[in-house]
């Protein structure tokens, strides 16, 4: 169903006119622009749609259009609509401002870090708070009024909340009053149309009984909705649920794949999966497609413009905080598989999916899984350097992991550690892929670009330090009621917790060098001292990714020694023992990683004893230190200058 737009809509982040996308999670249309930013988020901030070139369910664009024309928008901005917000400095975007930073610093503020919404008072318990708010999403579906329910979800409300006394869920509430826009917005934030309440009844079975027969059909879809979608990735139909088929399995032109022996046990693998870790592998698939597909039309319609670059492109899909970084790191190697190797591991999750649902007893002997790996593994000679190499992305933290390990984390024995875990491909394939990805372009690009915004971030901090001088009265942000202790990077949709920085502690951290008897300080040095510092460090880094992009090995160790020193003196700049524990963690996390990088470096010279010779491993590994570095200063600078400015 195609999206008409009227002249009066707007983006609801800039004010732009005739926005194109929309935010489905967030109940708001937005721009181009806008939604560039919107997209390097990831799926569990901003679920992003286009208006026109996206096949959308009739009742959700729906129920986007109701929040949207019911002030939506105003649950997010809270705050910004008080008079005292203009005054403090604080506004939100405009058509005219760049998107970076200025665009996409607001919509990380706006939904990342949720910090115009309304706050409730703190209680000492937040399980009490939430439990009230989601009986109150519980009281509140029954009612056509949605941005109530919106609200209540953006404050923690849990959409799947079981009612202790009433023994059924939201969504069995608003499935007998039959508001399938409520319906509607509560799957996008994660309502399960399948739970039974107390008396063993669906959603779908109170919406046959009201007589909502568009309701339980649509219920229908929703409970298929990951299934279905891969199918319509692969074969552009959906099964017929209305008559009893909801599963379509495509089949592959070329069967050769699946008819190999390692094809066999890697389906054998998946089948072991217990329910919730391949549910787990199933989502993380149903995202790569979301990603895949949304690329797709986010370059039909650009036509070139000068949207299409480098900062706007999303090569794997972003980093949750709300799962564990091997999982992270699983999603972002889906992204490594072409057509060939992705078509067939989303065809071998609908049959297993299919099997699963109907209790179909797994086919053939029960043999043991890692044997069968582990034999296969024998038989093609794998190299036994890469049964223990590292396959990350430089965005996410250096555990050895594999796609294997995203959805076997509770079994992680080293002799499975093998490079048969990405899915059903042939050795050769797997090696080709895996040798032509290991140092990226991608990955450098992506750490180029947090590089750069932290450069832009910088200047513009520095101007703004400048104008304290003269006047004190003006806020050193536009975000300023941000938690002090958090980094926009790290933090989810604010619902489940906030991550912190986890700190390096291999060979090579950083003791705390402050004397026993030395009394915490609360000084810190001037914002201008330490963004002079980190600029310095940026510098550095660049041309650290720049040898790396050029394969100019020999450029590392002189590159690590220099950022060495530029961290060492950034350090020296604060008290030893700081008062502030996000102080001192990001100092922690400075020093450790540039130790660290400059150890990493060191393993480019020849004939080291006992140390590794893939060189693309070490990049790698260079890479991800680099990136740990540029986040701590990037911390640090936040810090000083929110506390310089109070």
């Amino acid at each position: 169903m195609s999206k008409r737009l009227r002249s009066s809509e707007v983006c609801a982040d800039c004010s732009g006119p005739d926005p194109s996308w929309a935010s489905v999670n967030r109940g708001t249309f937005i721009c181009d622009e806008c939604c560039s930013v919107h997209r390097s988020l990831g799926r569990h901030i901003s679920q992003v749609r286009h208006l026109k070139h996206t096949p959308w369910p009739p009742t959700l664009l729906q129920m986007v259009e109701t929040l949207y024309n019911n002030g939506a928008n105003s649950i997010w901005e809270h705050s910004l609509l008080d008079p005292a917000s203009i005054m403090s400095g604080r506004r939100k975007a405009n058509p005219q401002d760049k998107v970076h930073p200025n665009k996409a610093e607001f919509i990380r503020a706006k939904y990342q870090m949720l910090a115009f919404v309304h706050r409730l008072p703190c209680r000492d318990d937040d399980s009490v708070t939430a439990k009230d708010l989601s009986k109150q999403l519980h009281s509140s579906v029954r009612t056509g009024n949605l941005e109530t329910c919106l609200r209540l979800l953006s404050l923690g409300a849990q959409a799947n909340f079981f009612h202790p006394e009433k023994g059924n869920t939201p969504l069995h509430v608003a499935s007998k009053a039959g508001q399938i826009l409520q319906a509607e917005l509560l799957a996008v934030y994660g309502a399960d149309p399948g739970t039974q309440d107390s008396s063993g009844k669906t959603p779908v079975d109170y919406a046959r009984q009201g007589g909502h027969h568009e309701l339980a059909e649509r219920l229908i879809e929703i409970q298929y909705e990951l299934t279905d979608r891969l199918a319509f990735y692969l074969c552009g139909r959906r099964p017929d649920h209305k008559n009893g088929q909801h599963f379509i399995i495509p089949q592959m032109a070329d069967s050769s794949l699946d008819l190999s022996e390692l094809a066999k046990a890697a389906k054998k693998k998946l089948q072991s999966l217990s329910n919730h870790l391949f549910e787990e592998l199933a989502m993380d698939v149903y995202d790569e497609v979301d990603r895949r597909e949304t690329d797709a039309v986010w370059l039909a319609t650009q036509n070139h413009s000068t949207l299409v670059t480098e900062t706007t492109v999303v090569p794997f899909l972003p980093v949750n905080p709300e799962y564990s970084s091997t999982r992270n790191q699983g999603r972002q190697k889906l992204a490594r598989f072409n057509a060939h190797e992705f078509a067939t591991l989303v065809i071998d999750i609908l049959s297993d999916a299919k099997r699963r649902q109907q209790g179909s007893p797994l086919s053939g002997s029960k043999d043991n899984v890692e044997l069968i790996l582990k034999t296969i593994n024998n038989q093609h000679s794998v190299e036994s350097q890469d049964n223990d190499q590292p396959d990350y992305d430089s965005v996410a933290s250096d555990e050895d992991t594999d796609l294997e390990a995203t959805a076997s984390k509770a079994n992680r024995q080293k002799s499975l550690d093998s490079d048969l875990s990405d899915g059903p491909v042939t050795v050769q394939e797997f090696m080709e892929v895996k040798n032509a990805l290991v140092a990226s372009e991608a990955k450098i690009l992506q750490l180029m670009k947090v590089n750069n915004n932290l450069s832009d971030e910088l200047r513009i901090m520095q101007k703004k330090a400048s104008r304290l001088e003269k006047q004190n009265s003006t806020p050193e942000s536009d975000y300023d009621n941000t938690p002090n202790d958090t980094d926009p990077d790290d933090t989810g949709s604010g619902r489940k917790g906030r991550q912190r920085s986890m700190v390096w502690q291999g060979d090579g951290s950083v003791p705390d060098t402050a004397e026993p008897h030395t009394a915490p300080s609360p000084i810190l040095p001037s914002t201008e001292d330490v963004i002079r510092k980190t600029e310095q460090i940026t510098k550095n880094i660049q041309e650290l990714l720049r040898a790396a992009q050029e394969n100019k090995h020999d450029s590392y160790i002189p590159c690590s020694e220099r950022i060495h020193v530029a961290v060492t003196e950034m350090a020296a700049l604060f008290p030893k023992k700081p008062k502030s524990d996000t102080v001192r963690t990001s100092l922690r996390l400075l020093t450790s990683s540039a130790y660290r990088l400059q150890s990493e470096c060191k393993k480019t010279l020849p004939g080291e004893p006992g140390l590794p010779t893939d060189i693309q491993l070490v990049t790698q590994q260079v890479i991800q230190c680099a990136y740990d570095i540029a986040k701590a200063a990037k911390q640090l600078v936040t810090i000083t200058t929110k506390e310089n400015n109070n």
